[in-house]
């Protein structure tokens, strides 16, 4: 599976980005794909999931009613919609993809990343 992610960019607090995550390759018709961020010199933190067959969802506190993911099936792309930004957003987000259908926040048990897009939120 081959994951690219793109749609950062700057923008003030409170606007918005959409990223995108468009998947190639191998199905990901039983799999999970989910976004993560990682601000400079901090770890990498899980912020969004979703179930490619379900539509189920997963959202970290930090971004719960501020960021909403989706998928489109027949474009084999899915999204984040990120509202009201904060300075603390700032960061390279990525996508990442695993096998099977839980829905989880683990960094690890995803095993196919996109290259990052970087977001930078400024005050």
């Amino acid at each position: 599976v081959q994951l690219q992610a793109s749609g950062g960019g700057l923008v003030q607090a409170g606007g918005s980005l959409r990223l995108s995550c468009a998947a190639s390759g191998r199905s990901l018709s039983t799999g999970v794909v989910g976004w993560f961020r990682q601000a400079p010199g901090k770890e990498r933190e899980f912020v969004a999931a979703i179930s490619w067959r379900s539509g189920s969802t997963y959202y970290a506190d930090y971004v719960k009613g501020r960021f909403t993911i989706s998928r489109d099936n027949a474009k084999n792309t899915v999204y984040l919609q990120m509202n009201s930004l904060k300075p603390e957003d700032t960061a390279v987000y990525y996508c990442a993809a695993k096998e099977g259908y839980a829905v989880v926040a683990v960094t690890t048990s995803y095993i196919y990343w996109g290259q990052g897009t970087k977001v930078t939120v400024s005050s």
